[in-house]
This record gives C-alpha cells, sequence and structure tokens, in this order.
C-alpha cells in the first residue's frame, strides 16, 4: 500500500508528509497554532518516543484550520489506529504540545459551541496555557460582536418530527364527555416546551445513542432546567451530555440522568461589584476541554490539559503495557528540564 509518508514518520529529522486530501475542519473549528513558537528544526520532539514524535510531527506540518478529530488523524498515519493516536494526542498534552478547547459564539438563539485544538511545537507549562488561554479568552470577549471570528454555518430549523411531543393534560385526560356534547371540538391548549425539555429532545439528533422519550424529557426536565438556571446555555448543555460517550448506551435515560447529576456546574454568584449595563449579547467564553474524556473546565482545573480522573489513569500507569515505565519516567524527567531551560532568559 503506498504511504506517502511512511518513510520518513519513524526519522526525529524529518515530519510525516500532509496529504493534499487532508480535510479542514468547518470554519471556527479545528487545529489553532499558538503564538511565540520557536523556529522548525531537524530536531524538534526529538525527546518524545517513537509513536508521539511521529504523530506531533504530522499534526506540526498540519495548515490551521485542519481537523483534529481522532479518526481523521488515524486515516492518515498508516501506523497506528484510533486508540494509539487517542494516546498519542493525551501524551502530547501532558508534554506541554495541546490543549484542546470549546469556545462560543453568537449572540441569544444563534449562540453555538465551536472545538478547537491549540497546538504549540515549543512545549508549553501549565502556567503559560493558562495564561495564554486566559490572554485569547479575553480577546474574544473584547472583540466586537458585529464582528464575529468565523462566519456560522446557517442552521435549519429542525422539522416538527424531530421534538418529541410532550403530552398536555387534556390529551392525558379520558374521554369523559357527556354522549350529548356539541359535535364542534374546541382546539386543547398547546403546552409550549421549555429551553430545557428541548434541549433534552435534540439529543438524539445530536447523538441516536441518547435518544430519549417524551416520557424520559418530561422526567429529566427538571434536572435540565437547574444547568440553564446556572447561567450555561443549552448548547453547553448539550456539549457536557454528549461529550465522550462510551461506544454503547444500555439505557440513555440513566445515563442521562447519571451525567446531569455528576457533571452540573458550579453556582455563580448572580450579582457583580460593579454591574455594567447589559447588552443582551453574552460575553463569548472559552473553556479548556480533557484531552482524553471530553470533560469541559477552566484551564486551571485540567493541568496537563487533563480532568483529575483521566490524570490518576495516566499517572497509574493508564498508558499501554508496551511502554517501559522506567522510559516515560524518563522522557518526563527530560521534557520537565526542558521546559526549565525555555523559562531561563
Amino acid at each position: 500500500m503506498a504511504t506517502p509518508h511512511f518513510s520518513s514518520a519513524l526519522s526525529a529529522l524529518s515530519a510525516p508528509a500532509v496529504s493534499a486530501a487532508y480535510p479542514m475542519a468547518k470554519p471556527g473549528y479545528g487545529k489553532r497554532s499558538a503564538p511565540g513558537q520557536q523556529l522548525r528544526t531537524r530536531d524538534d520532539f526529538a525527546l518524545l518516543p517513537t509513536r508521539e514524535r511521529y504523530v506531533a510531527g504530522f499534526v506540526d506540518h498540519l495548515p490551521d484550520g485542519a481537523s483534529m478529530s481522532v479518526k481523521q488523524l488515524a486515516k492518515q498515519l498508516p501506523l497506528y489506529g484510533q486508540q494509539a493516536v487517542s494516546t498519542a494526542l493525551k501524551a502530547l498534552s501532558v508534554a506541554g504540545h495541546l490543549r484542546r478547547v470549546r469556545c462560543s459564539v453568537g449572540a441569544g438563539d444563534e449562540t453555538r459551541w465551536i472545538f478547537r485544538t491549540f497546538w504549540s511545537r515549543t512545549a508549553r507549562d501549565n502556567e503559560w496555557w493558562t495564561t495564554y488561554l486566559a490572554t485569547e479568552d479575553a480577546a474574544r470577549t473584547a472583540a466586537p460582536a458585529a464582528a464575529p471570528e468565523a462566519p456560522a454555518a446557517p442552521v435549519e430549523p429542525p422539522g416538527p418530527a424531530a421534538v418529541p411531543q410532550r403530552r398536555t393534560p387534556a390529551e392525558a385526560a379520558p374521554d369523559t364527555a357527556p354522549a350529548t356534547a356539541p359535535a364542534a371540538p374546541t382546539a386543547a391548549p398547546t403546552a409550549i416546551p421549555s429551553p430545557a425539555y428541548l434541549a433534552l429532545a435534540e439529543l438524539g439528533r445530536k447523538d441516536i445513542r441518547l435518544a430519549l422519550s417524551a416520557d424520559d424529557c418530561t422526567a429529566l426536565e427538571p434536572h435540565a432546567a437547574e444547568w440553564l438556571a446556572r447561567g450555561v446555555t443549552t448548547d453547553y448543555l448539550t456539549a457536557a451530555l454528549t461529550a465522550g460517550l462510551p461506544a454503547q448506551v444500555d439505557c440513555p435515560p440513566r445515563f442521562v440522568r447519571r451525567r446531569l447529576t455528576d457533571k452540573i456546574p458550579p453556582q455563580l454568584p448572580t450579582a457583580t461589584p460593579n454591574p455594567t449595563p447589559s447588552t443582551g449579547t453574552p460575553a463569548p467564553r472559552l473553556l479548556m476541554e480533557c484531552t482524553d474524556c471530553g470533560r469541559p473546565g477552566q484551564p486551571e482545573a485540567l493541568p496537563d490539559g487533563l480532568c483529575r480522573p483521566c490524570r490518576a489513569t495516566h499517572s497509574e500507569g493508564g498508558q499501554p503495557a508496551s511502554v517501559d515505565p522506567a522510559e516515560l519516567a524518563g522522557v518526563k524527567a527530560r521534557m520537565a528540564n526542558l521546559r526549565d531551560l525555555l523559562k531561563a532568559p
């Protein structure tokens, strides 16, 4: 099988070639290069293990806006499958080369989340990433609302059959009308679904593994409403419920209820010391997400780009058994030394 980047992929002196047919992400998504990187050299990523060096060399040569999904990367890297590529990306996150984030764009009902992977050829420590992402968030907040960073693709409104229909009391009550009732029926009032109910009803369209019935949506509606009461958007709620799904969800209602309970965001204060007049447009937000499982959070809560459970798994030897623990410890020590050298004047 012809693989144009196979022969050079294992060499630290050259990077795997990027196919001209490599797919780009939707506008606003995909790879984003961090600023202040050192010039590309023949010794880039030389301290990394072979697999991580192979993946890093390929990602480094991708243009900004390229798709960074594990599936697309694995299609172009013949030596490793999706699981190996995912593990390599997690190791590159720990080494300080990448961070995955989600950003809210738009205003009002048009607000949506976009997903990006910030990449740095130069390894960065957690403090640098936290400062940079905070600066990036502040710059997005200060940007004029009339000039969005990337045009949003038009979204076709969902059809009437996409949302489970909520039963009204009139529909659920037995027919007790007398036989002499007037022949002309009166229209029963239609219940207007709440934003929380609609968000739950749309889960099945986002991912079929989370398809819920009308009764499921009604039962889970109070839990979803609590999320919205804490200041998050329906897009944030949807992203949190659909991120990092297992291959099979045996009971969608129970699975969604568990996530609504375990991942509920913190309650934020409703008042600020110096309130500013509201313009009706929410400030853009940027959240980092765990490189391994996709759990969202603030940068300071995800050191090395990993949430607490994934970081514990990584620290306890969650890597494939073929990796020598002594070699891995040596790589971490060399990366720590490299970061110290980068901080030196």
